[in-house]
This record gives C-alpha cells, structure tokens and sequence, in this order.
C-alpha cells in the first residue's frame, strides 16, 4: 500500500514539472513573437525614409562574424547599421534576391538580437536574457533578551551570516575572521545560555570560541595538533598529546616537552625546561605548575619555542623565554603578570641620571634593538633619561647605560713654538739721475745711504775748476747722485706657549700666522660721447698661518696617542710690485704616542733664503773695479728655523 502511494506521488510530480515546462515554453515563444513583431513594426515605419530596407540583396556567407557580415549588408543597401561590439556569433548563410528588412528579422529571430531605431540608425545588440532572482536563504536564529537564550536552527548555512543574524538579534559583537567568511556550518539548539549555546554551535562545527576583555566573541579555527573536550558547560581547546611524558618529580603531564624542578641549599625552586617546538604560552603554564607561583595572563601569547635550560630560577625562565618577544612579565604582591609589553599594568618607567656623558651621545650609543617598544624621552635641564617600556627591556638598557656612563678623561696640550729668525743683507752702488722729486741727504753712520742733490754736485764741480785748468761743467737743477753702502744683519727669536684643552678623542685646533695685502688696479672704460676711464683699485689679503690639529686618545696605562696634522706656511723674499708675496708651505702628518706629561718635539721646519741682484751701465758694470763706480748690487741671505713642542696632560 505504501509503495502504490510512493509511485502515485511521484507520477503526480513528473506530470506537475511537465505541466510547468510547457507553460513556461509557451511563454518564451509568445514572447519571442512579440518581439519581433516589434522589429518588424520598428523597420516597416523607418523604411519610408530608408528606401534600402526594401531592396533586395544577394548575400553569401560562410563563417563571417556578426559585425563583418551586417557592415556587407550595410554597405550593400546603403544603410546606417551600428553593430553591438558584444556580438561574437558566426553567420553560415546565402541569401538571393531577399529584402534587407527580411534578412535583419531572420538574423533577429536565429541569434536572439534586438534592434532599436533613431532616426535612421539601427542598433544591433543581444538581447538581454531576463535574470533569475534566487530569493536569501532564511537564517532561522532566535533571541530572548529577557534570559539572555539563544536558539538556532542551522543546516549547511554561511557562518558569516549566522554571526550577523545572531549580532543583530542579541545587539552582542560576535565576529569571524576574513579565513572563516566561506565557512558552512550546521547545528540545532532549542534554546540555551547566549554564550552556551555559540560554544556548542562552534564545538559541532570544529571551531573555538574566545570572548577578549571588552566582551567580543570570535570564532576561530582549530589549530594543528588542537581537539575540543566538554568540561562542563564549557568547550575548550588543547593540543593532542602524540607523546606524553611526566616531569621529574611527578608534576603534571606534559606535551612535547619535560620540565623539572628541585631546591637548592637555600631552599629556592631551581627549574629545568627541555622543550622542542613547544608553544610559549603551554610552557608558561606548565612551568608555572612546577614551580608552584601565581600567575595571570592579560592576553593571548603566540608562537613556538625549541629550548633547554638547567636549574635556574622561575624568573630567569620567563625573562629568557620572553626575550625577544612582543610579551614581557612584571611581578605584583607575589603574582606574575604577563602579556604583551604596551598593555596597561606591564609597563614599567624608569629614570635614568647620567653622570659623566650627555645624553645626545648616550642616545645614539643605544642599539636600536633594545629600543623598539620602549618609549625614551630625554629631560635636557637635569641630563637626564625618562624610560617606559617593558621592564626586564628598561632593566637591560640602564645596565648597558651603567657601564658607558664613565668619566671621560680631558687632556691639557702644551703648544711651545720657537720661531728663530736669522738674516743679513749687502748693499752697495752708484745711482745717478734727474728727479725732481728725489731730495738730498741720508744716513753716513752706521751705513751710507746718501743722495746728493745738484748744488751739491755743482758746487764740487767748481772747486775741481778752480784748482785745475779743467772746466767739468755743471748739471741740471733736478741732477741727483746716490750713494749706498750699507750692511744689515738680524736675530730673532720668537716664544710662544698655547695651552689647549679638549676631551679624550676629539680634535683641538690651534692656528697662528700673519696676513699682507697686496693691490690689484682694474680700468673701465665707459662709452660715451666723452669716454671716462674709472680705474677701481683692490686689496686682496693673503695669510701665511701655522695650523696644528691634535686629536689625543688615552690609553689605560695612561700612555696618550697623539693625531697631528701640521700646516706651515711663511712668506719668503721681498714681494713684487702689485703682486701676490711669495709665499712657501710645509704640511705633514703623524701619530705618535707619548707617556703622560711627556715632552714631545714634534720637529722643526728650518729654511734658509739666498737673494743677489744688480743693475748697471752695459759693458762698464762689468769691468772690475769700475763696476763699483758704474752698477748698483744688493745681496741677501736669511735663515728660519721653527721648532714644535707638545705635551700632554691627562686631567680627570
């Protein structure tokens, strides 16, 4: 009886979809007639104005595209034809003696195209298959807000949508991650506590729930390794155990790795961890258990760790596990607080008063490293550091702060120069000549340097004449007669001590010299009607320095290495007219190293100038003893010796 019913049924629901396949073909077809009886009327009233359509065409194609073969019928019948760039179809067709308005509505009715009219332009496009609106899916999720239950029936539906269904119902923050948005869950609950009822939801799907401090619930997938147990009311999640093992001392079971603990002579609880790519957060958990402390978790700590450690304190365990992290721990009344280092509670703030170096070099001596998550702020009025960060991170910048912040020696250089100066100069000759402005006299003693004017030289012409039948003569009134015999000598010796002082391993510089000018005449020319000629007159100053650059290093055994750089220059000679002075330049070098309070002669420059010049009466100057009557000669030697002595003085 069962089985007639069963085949009843079914001969009712193929005879119900045939009924309903028919109905719905009938519909097609009526609406394809009406379509292109809407063409046709479309074509038949722009043809008056379009004599084209009504001319017949002979028209062969075979395996043309849409577009190739309407602009052939275009061109044929002289029609405006715009062809849908969509239309990708291949025509296999020979039309003889047939109206251009009858090809277009066969085209229409084989390939499903549309074709609308403006003016006389006919557009050819596909014609637009209507869409098959699916309604949504209901999500069938139910919320008391009076007893805060929950209830759902749930088969193969999106979690994405669950969690925005439940969301708008309960006004509660329940979120899935972008890797879950695909995910399809079923389940079935009646009625149950909210935070129940998504744990049993994410239980019997392979998911876990979390709830954060602000009372977010997020589901989340299942690690590697990780299974769901029913404690209770509660689902939680664990790592599967391939290999068990117990610690040394019968404390709590462990996964994929072994702690034990023992006491040493002072009676501290000294623990030893051997763990293999085990997760930071279980062997904090573990390792606490052994040691038997307090602790409390602010947030989730992630990753994996491979170590082995031997009877060390618990603190020094946390402080090496969590060395280079994003999590730190601090210590409160006896509990261990541990999350990540920019949580509230675990931040620690330091101060930091340097003693001896500044606080623009302490800045850069710090490693980089050690100051990513610590905030450093530098308080200029007192020299001092403001740190806040992690503590077992500030701890380990004020040791490192510790050991830098030293004394640093400063040095006291002794600079001695000694500049001796040595010369000596002939001069001797004749000169004669007319010069209004020369001017009789000079010196007789200690040298001669006399210039006699005309009357002088007149009124000695005329003794000679008077004593002797020879008339000499007389010279003009601007007649001059110079006489020279002089010699010069010098010693100078010149003294002086500088006293640098600068910090161990930065440069002092010392410069000492002496400027000339010397001029420099520029002519313009100015055009005009009446040229103007403006002569500018420069003086441009050349300096001769001594430039000593000391950079001292101390050593440990108070021994200073000494950086010298030496620049000399003098000027030599006596300089040209209008031009530069000659000038000679010594520079070097050298590293030397010296005991405290040492004197060092760093060494001396000595330079030694011979000059001899002359002018004269062609052939006569050279006659001897005549040429002394006939010429004009001066001769010049020198010598300078400059002498460096340095010593240093360590000062702390």
């Amino acid at each position: 009886m069962k089985n007639q019913f069963s085949e009843r049924f079914l001969t009712f629901i193929f005879f119900f979809c045939l009924f309903f396949a028919f109905i719905g073909r009938v519909n097609a077809q009526n609406s394809t007639s009406d379509r292109l009886k809407q063409i046709d009327e479309r074509l038949r009233n722009v043809s008056v104005t379009v004599p084209g359509l009504n001319q017949k065409v002979q028209l062969s194609m075979s395996g043309a595209s849409a577009q190739e073969f309407l602009r052939a019928l275009a061109q044929a019948n002289n029609l405006n034809i715009n062809v849908d760039p969509q239309l990708n179809f291949k025509v296999y067709n020979n039309f003889r003696n047939e109206t251009a308005i009858n090809i277009l509505l066969f085209l229409a009715k084989e390939y499903d195209l549309d074709i609308n009219i403006i003016g006389s332009i006919m557009s050819v496009t596909k014609v637009v298959s209507p869409r098959v609106v699916i309604p949504p899916k209901e999500i069938r999720v139910t919320y008391n807000p009076e007893n805060d239950k929950l209830g759902f029936e749930l088969n193969d539906d999106s979690l994405r949508l669950v969690a925005k269904k439940i969301s708008q119902l309960s006004q509660k923050n329940v979120v899935v991650p972008i890797n879950l948005s695909g995910k399809k869950i079923t389940a079935f609950i009646s009625s149950a506590p909210f935070e129940t009822a998504l744990e049993k939801m994410a239980y019997a799907n392979e998911l876990k729930l979390n709830k954060t401090n602000d009372n977010v619930f997020i589901f989340q997938p299942l690690s590697e390794g990780e299974e769901l147990y029913i404690s209770g009311d509660n689902a939680t999640a664990v790592k599967r155990n391939n290999k068990p093992a117990m610690s040394g001392n019968g404390g709590v079971p462990q996964g994929n790795f072994n702690i034990s603990g023992r006491k040493d002579a002072g009676g501290q609880k000294l623990i030893s961890v051997d763990a293999l790519n085990t997760p930071i957060l279980d062997l904090i958990k573990s390792t606490s258990i052994e040691a038997g402390v307090n602790y409390f978790i602010y947030s989730d700590i992630k990753g994996n760790i491979t170590t082995h450690l031997s009877n060390i304190t618990y603190d020094n365990f946390l402080t090496a596990l969590l060395q280079g992290t994003e999590y730190t721990y601090k210590k409160d009344a006896g509990i261990y607080l541990l999350g990540e280092r920019k949580l509230e509670g675990l931040r620690a703030n330091r101060i930091v008063q340097l003693q001896h170096r500044s606080i623009d070099t302490i800045q850069v001596m710090i490693p980089t490293e050690w100051k990513r998550g610590v905030e450093i702020k530098e308080f200029r009025e007192q020299n001092t550091l403001l740190l806040s960060g992690s503590a077992p991170q500030i701890n380990e910048i004020e040791n490192y702060i510790k050991q830098i912040d030293r004394v640093v020696p400063m040095i006291l250089i002794e600079v001695t120069l000694v500049d001796v100066r040595k010369g000596k100069g002939v001069k001797t000759g004749i000169s004669a000549g007319v010069d209004p402005t020369k001017k009789p006299g000079g010196t007789v003693f200690p040298g001669l340097d006399y210039t006699f004017g005309s009357k002088s030289i007149n009124d000695f012409l005329s003794r000679i004449g008077n004593n002797s039948s020879l008339n000499l003569g007389r010279v003009t009134p601007n007649f001059y007669v110079s006489l020279s015999a002089l010699e010069t000598s010098n010693n100078v010796e010149i003294r002086s001590v500088p006293k640098l002082s600068t910090l161990n391993g930065h440069k002092a510089t010392l410069s000492i010299g002496s400027s000339r000018y010397y001029s420099q005449s520029t002519q313009n020319v100015i055009p005009s009607l009446n040229a103007q000629t403006v002569v500018t007159q420069q003086f441009t100053e050349v300096n001769a320095n001594l430039e000593i650059d000391i950079r001292p290093i101390v050593s440990g055994d108070d021994q200073v290495t000494l950086n010298i750089g030496v620049n000399i220059s003098d000027f030599i000679g006596n300089p040209p007219l209008n031009a530069p002075p000659p000038k000679s330049t010594s520079k070097f070098t050298s590293i030397i190293r010296a005991k405290n309070e040492d004197m060092i002669v760093l060494g001396g420059l000595e330079r030694t100038e011979n000059s001899e010049t002359g002018s004269g009466v062609p052939i006569l100057s050279r006659i001897p003893i005549l040429k002394w009557l006939f010429s004009s000669r001066e001769k010049s030697n020198s010598k300078v010796v400059t002498l460096v002595f340095i010593k240093p003085t360590i000062m702390y």
